[in-house]
């Protein structure tokens, strides 16, 4: 008799824990079918808004890896892992509707190192005085846009820095601004009080006091955009750090739920040539990636009475180097073939 009492209550205690493993286990088993569905979903959307994207290069096939004249020589890059992407914020609103007379507001240049899993950032100042093959003379580097759109700017770097750019993304005012507000925001630490138009050029509708506080879209681009109250590197710095924060805050656990609207944020005001295939290989450098601000030193000059911003001609050599050995280039001039570290030794 007590035998089976004991044998009872074993069973009673198996069907227990047969109905707790139910009661727990079906509800993760939901949510885990759930996010895996989510997941596929956010990919399948992300890569459809890439496919359809606009592409403003002249020559729209895959432009990675192809060569550019460095001093005489011809570039090659020397891992294939390796690219360089530019980001171009443009200078246009509703409001000013400048189409193709539209300036680059904001370049910034980014190269991928994939075997030491890093990143070189680097802000070039609007105002930076280089030759534009588009308009054939030097002037501003914002103007290659004016006269060349997204080829001549992309041109325009490469003479700047005799590096390949292998890719760009260009986005407007709103793009910046949608993905921040999406976000719910961004805290930022304002260096300094700031009175600033907004987007559409209203005069001081932007009012900011210094501090840690959470930024607006409009409020963002305001503090990005300003150079009121600093020089052009300081701004790029900015640039770069609002960048850094918008990253950091798109990869917090609060932003999962969010990414849809990212993906329709930015795809409504984006052109690029980057393809799914590149973007599926930069996965590896969306954590853990190791992030270098870089600048390029320079002193505000006036030529014909116009302001620019010249680059230091020691620094901007010394600069370049260091893109090219982050992407692993090698020069090749003639029958001779010169790794880019190695440049510096022989120039």
């Amino acid at each position: 008799m007590a035998q089976n009492e004991r044998i009872k209550r074993l069973q009673q205690k198996k069907h227990k824990k047969r109905r707790m493993l139910t009661i727990i286990g079906v509800p993760l088993l939901v949510l885990l079918l759930a996010t895996v569905s989510y997941a596929g979903f956010l990919y399948w959307k992300a890569m459809d808004t890439l496919n359809t994207m606009p592409n403003e290069l002249e020559n729209t096939e895959d432009v990675a890896e192809h060569d550019v004249a460095v001093g005489g020589k011809t570039t090659t890059k020397r891992d294939k892992g390796n690219i360089s992407i530019l980001f171009m914020g443009i200078d246009d609103s509703m409001s000013r509707n400048y189409n193709s007379a539209t300036r680059t507001d904001a370049l910034m240049l980014a190269t991928f190192n994939k075997k030491d899993k890093s990143v070189k950032l680097l802000s070039i100042p609007r105002d930076t005085y280089t030759y534009i093959n588009a308009e054939g003379k030097y002037d501003k580097i914002n103007h290659a846009h004016v006269f060349g759109g997204v080829q001549g700017t992309v041109d325009a770097v490469e003479s700047l820095l005799e590096i390949p750019v292998d890719y760009y993304v260009k986005m407007n005012f709103y793009a910046f601004i949608d993905v921040i507000d999406v976000l719910g925001g961004i805290d930022y630490e304002v260096p300094f009080e700031m009175h600033e138009k907004d987007t559409e050029d209203n005069h001081n509708a932007i009012h900011l006091n210094p501090g840690m506080q959470t930024l607006t879209g409009e409020e963002a681009l305001a503090l990005a955009r300003t150079r009121k109250y600093d020089s052009d590197l300081e701004r790029g710095k900015r640039q770069q750090e609002i960048m850094k924060t918008i990253l950091a805050e798109s990869a917090s656990v609060g932003a999962i739920t969010k990414y849809s609207q990212i993906i329709d944020a930015v795809g409504n005001n984006m052109s690029t040539n980057l393809k799914p295939n590149v973007v599926n290989s930069m996965f590896s450098f969306a954590t853990g990636a190791n992030i270098e601000s870089l600048q390029l030193d320079g002193e505000n000059a006036r030529i014909d009475g116009v302001y620019y911003y010249k680059p230091d001609d020691t620094a901007l050599a010394t600069l370049s180097s260091s893109l090219q050995q982050h992407l692993g280039i090698t020069l090749v001039d003639g029958s001779n073939t010169i790794a880019a570290e190695e440049v510096e030794d022989k120039e």
